[in-house]
Protein backbone atom coordinates (compact mmCIF):
# COMPACT_ATOMS: atom_id res chain seq x y z
CA UNK A 1 0.00 0.00 0.00
CA UNK A 2 1.39 3.63 -0.96
CA UNK A 3 1.98 6.14 2.11
CA UNK A 4 1.63 9.37 1.22
CA UNK A 5 4.78 11.30 1.22
CA UNK A 6 3.45 14.39 0.22
CA UNK A 7 3.13 15.79 3.59
CA UNK A 8 6.65 14.34 5.08
CA UNK A 9 8.04 16.31 2.07
CA UNK A 10 5.85 19.66 2.55
CA UNK A 11 7.57 19.46 5.95
CA UNK A 12 10.90 19.31 5.00
CA UNK A 13 9.89 22.35 2.54
CA UNK A 14 9.69 20.61 -0.27
CA UNK A 15 6.92 20.33 -3.03
CA UNK A 16 6.06 17.09 -4.48
CA UNK A 17 3.51 17.16 -6.98
CA UNK A 18 1.20 13.95 -7.24
CA UNK A 19 2.99 13.29 -10.90
CA UNK A 20 5.75 13.20 -8.71
CA UNK A 21 4.25 10.70 -6.10
CA UNK A 22 2.96 8.21 -8.57
CA UNK A 23 6.65 7.92 -10.27
CA UNK A 24 8.00 7.23 -6.63
CA UNK A 25 4.85 4.82 -6.37
CA UNK A 26 5.67 2.85 -9.53
CA UNK A 27 9.37 2.43 -8.58
CA UNK A 28 8.32 1.46 -4.62
CA UNK A 29 6.29 -1.07 -6.86
CA UNK A 30 9.23 -2.40 -8.67
CA UNK A 31 10.80 -2.79 -5.31
CA UNK A 32 8.36 -4.49 -3.70
CA UNK A 33 7.63 -6.73 -7.10
CA UNK A 34 12.19 -7.56 -7.13
CA UNK A 35 12.60 -7.71 -3.46
CA UNK A 36 13.01 -11.14 -2.51
CA UNK A 37 13.90 -12.41 -5.74
CA UNK A 38 17.04 -10.15 -6.12
CA UNK A 39 17.53 -9.59 -2.06
CA UNK A 40 16.83 -5.72 -2.38
CA UNK A 41 15.39 -4.66 0.76
CA UNK A 42 14.69 -6.67 4.21
CA UNK A 43 11.14 -4.33 4.69
CA UNK A 44 7.95 -6.82 5.35
CA UNK A 45 5.18 -4.16 4.29
CA UNK A 46 5.29 -2.16 1.30
CA UNK A 47 4.53 1.37 2.93
CA UNK A 48 8.03 0.89 4.18
CA UNK A 49 9.62 1.74 1.29
CA UNK A 50 8.10 5.17 1.47
CA UNK A 51 9.03 5.52 5.17
CA UNK A 52 12.38 4.11 5.60
CA UNK A 53 14.07 4.51 2.05
CA UNK A 54 12.55 6.74 -0.09
CA UNK A 55 11.66 9.06 2.91
CA UNK A 56 15.64 9.41 3.38
CA UNK A 57 15.52 10.60 -0.44
CA UNK A 58 13.63 13.11 0.67
CA UNK A 59 15.21 14.19 3.69
CA UNK A 60 18.26 14.72 1.11
CA UNK A 61 16.63 16.23 -1.68
CA UNK A 62 14.98 19.08 0.48
CA UNK A 63 18.95 19.70 1.75
CA UNK A 64 20.11 19.62 -2.42
CA UNK A 65 17.36 22.42 -3.02
CA UNK A 66 17.75 24.71 -0.47
CA UNK A 67 21.77 24.26 -0.89
CA UNK A 68 20.89 25.28 -4.77
CA UNK A 69 18.50 27.87 -3.76
CA UNK A 70 21.06 29.86 -1.64
CA UNK A 71 23.78 29.42 -4.41
CA UNK A 72 20.99 30.45 -7.32
CA UNK A 73 21.90 26.59 -8.92
CA UNK A 74 19.07 26.17 -11.80
CA UNK A 75 20.67 23.18 -13.29
CA UNK A 76 22.95 20.87 -11.43
CA UNK A 77 24.62 17.45 -11.82
CA UNK A 78 24.05 14.93 -9.13
CA UNK A 79 25.21 11.22 -8.38
CA UNK A 80 24.29 8.31 -5.57
CA UNK A 81 27.34 6.48 -5.20
CA UNK A 82 26.86 3.19 -4.19
CA UNK A 83 23.24 3.40 -5.03
CA UNK A 84 22.12 -0.28 -4.78
CA UNK A 85 18.27 -0.49 -5.47
CA UNK A 86 18.70 2.99 -6.20
CA UNK A 87 16.61 4.11 -3.20
CA UNK A 88 18.44 7.35 -2.60
CA UNK A 89 18.70 8.23 -6.66
CA UNK A 90 15.44 7.65 -7.91
CA UNK A 91 14.10 9.76 -5.07
CA UNK A 92 15.90 12.52 -6.07
CA UNK A 93 15.24 12.62 -9.39
CA UNK A 94 11.68 12.53 -8.73
CA UNK A 95 11.33 15.52 -6.62
CA UNK A 96 14.32 17.58 -7.97
CA UNK A 97 13.26 17.81 -12.16
CA UNK A 98 16.39 20.63 -12.27
CA UNK A 99 18.99 17.55 -11.46
CA UNK A 100 20.52 15.50 -14.11
CA UNK A 101 20.88 12.75 -11.48
CA UNK A 102 23.71 9.59 -12.35
CA UNK A 103 23.29 6.56 -10.22
CA UNK A 104 26.90 4.76 -9.85
CA UNK A 105 26.74 0.88 -8.76
CA UNK A 106 28.93 -1.87 -9.31
CA UNK A 107 26.43 -5.00 -9.55
CA UNK A 108 25.11 -5.76 -12.69
CA UNK A 109 22.07 -7.19 -11.37
CA UNK A 110 21.33 -4.11 -9.10
CA UNK A 111 22.41 -2.44 -12.48
CA UNK A 112 19.46 -4.06 -14.49
CA UNK A 113 17.16 -3.88 -12.10
CA UNK A 114 17.30 0.00 -11.62
CA UNK A 115 17.33 0.44 -15.70
CA UNK A 116 13.99 -2.20 -15.81
CA UNK A 117 12.72 0.34 -12.73
CA UNK A 118 13.14 3.36 -14.83
CA UNK A 119 11.67 2.47 -17.63
CA UNK A 120 8.36 1.19 -15.47
CA UNK A 121 8.28 4.38 -13.00
CA UNK A 122 9.26 7.03 -15.84
CA UNK A 123 12.10 8.55 -13.93
CA UNK A 124 14.71 9.91 -15.63
CA UNK A 125 18.30 8.73 -14.12
CA UNK A 126 21.12 7.14 -15.46
CA UNK A 127 22.66 4.43 -14.56
CA UNK A 128 26.32 3.60 -14.36
CA UNK A 129 27.70 0.33 -13.53
CA UNK A 130 31.07 1.18 -11.96
CA UNK A 131 32.96 0.86 -8.41
CA UNK A 132 34.06 4.31 -7.59
CA UNK A 133 37.84 4.82 -7.23
CA UNK A 134 38.95 2.65 -10.29
CA UNK A 135 39.21 4.23 -13.27
CA UNK A 136 39.12 7.88 -14.41
CA UNK A 137 36.44 9.61 -12.02
CA UNK A 138 33.66 11.60 -13.22
CA UNK A 139 32.72 15.03 -11.34
CA UNK A 140 29.25 15.57 -10.14
CA UNK A 141 28.08 19.40 -8.28
CA UNK A 142 26.24 16.83 -5.74
CA UNK A 143 27.71 13.46 -4.63
CA UNK A 144 25.33 11.63 -2.26
CA UNK A 145 26.24 8.45 -0.66
CA UNK A 146 23.92 6.16 2.18
CA UNK A 147 25.19 2.67 2.07
CA UNK A 148 28.51 2.59 0.71
CA UNK A 149 31.03 1.94 3.53
CA UNK A 150 32.69 3.34 6.47
CA UNK A 151 32.69 7.58 5.79
CA UNK A 152 36.40 7.63 6.98
CA UNK A 153 37.12 4.79 4.55
CA UNK A 154 35.47 6.22 1.84
CA UNK A 155 35.44 10.06 2.05
CA UNK A 156 38.51 10.31 0.02
CA UNK A 157 37.50 8.15 -3.29
CA UNK A 158 33.79 9.78 -2.94
CA UNK A 159 34.90 13.72 -2.97
CA UNK A 160 36.91 12.61 -6.06
CA UNK A 161 33.95 12.32 -7.64
CA UNK A 162 32.73 15.86 -6.42
CA UNK A 163 33.32 18.90 -8.70
CA UNK A 164 35.48 22.23 -7.70
CA UNK A 165 32.61 24.13 -5.74
CA UNK A 166 30.60 21.14 -5.37
CA UNK A 167 28.72 19.16 -2.13
CA UNK A 168 29.15 15.72 -1.05
CA UNK A 169 26.19 14.49 1.93
CA UNK A 170 26.57 11.28 3.80
CA UNK A 171 24.17 9.75 5.61
CA UNK A 172 24.89 8.11 8.97
CA UNK A 173 23.51 7.00 11.56
CA UNK A 174 23.07 7.71 15.33
CA UNK A 175 27.09 8.14 15.80
CA UNK A 176 28.15 10.33 12.34
CA UNK A 177 31.84 9.60 11.97
CA UNK A 178 32.41 13.12 10.39
CA UNK A 179 35.21 13.98 13.53
CA UNK A 180 36.91 10.81 12.28
CA UNK A 181 37.70 11.73 9.36
CA UNK A 182 40.94 12.72 7.84
CA UNK A 183 40.17 15.48 5.14
CA UNK A 184 41.17 15.26 1.76
CA UNK A 185 42.99 18.54 0.25
CA UNK A 186 40.52 21.20 -0.45
CA UNK A 187 37.80 19.47 1.37
CA UNK A 188 35.84 21.03 4.53
CA UNK A 189 33.76 20.01 6.96
CA UNK A 190 30.79 22.05 6.57
CA UNK A 191 27.99 20.51 9.10
CA UNK A 192 26.49 17.63 10.67
CA UNK A 193 22.46 17.69 10.90
CA UNK A 194 20.24 15.26 12.59
CA UNK A 195 16.55 14.15 10.98
CA UNK A 196 13.62 11.85 11.68
CA UNK A 197 11.74 9.70 9.36
CA UNK A 198 8.11 9.63 9.50
CA UNK A 199 6.73 6.69 11.45
CA UNK A 200 10.27 6.03 12.84
CA UNK A 201 11.73 3.90 15.76
CA UNK A 202 13.19 7.69 17.33
CA UNK A 203 16.60 6.40 16.32
CA UNK A 204 18.56 9.68 15.76
CA UNK A 205 19.98 10.07 11.82
CA UNK A 206 22.43 12.40 10.51
CA UNK A 207 23.16 13.89 7.19
CA UNK A 208 27.08 14.92 7.65
CA UNK A 209 27.69 17.49 4.97
CA UNK A 210 31.31 18.12 3.06
CA UNK A 211 32.45 21.09 0.18
CA UNK A 212 35.16 21.31 -2.08
CA UNK A 213 37.32 23.70 -2.84
CA UNK A 214 38.60 25.11 -5.97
Amino acid sequence: MPADLRPFAASLGLTLTQAQHDQLAAYAACVWAKKDFLNLTSVSDETEIFTRHLADGLVVAAKIQAICRVKQLQRITLADVGAGAGYIGFTLAAALPFAQVTLIESLEKRCRFMNWAALQSHIPVHIKQARLGQGKTQTFDFVTERAMGQLPDILAICMEAVSPNGFFIAFQGEHPQAQDCKLPQNTILLGVENYKLPLSDNKKRHLVLFGKNK
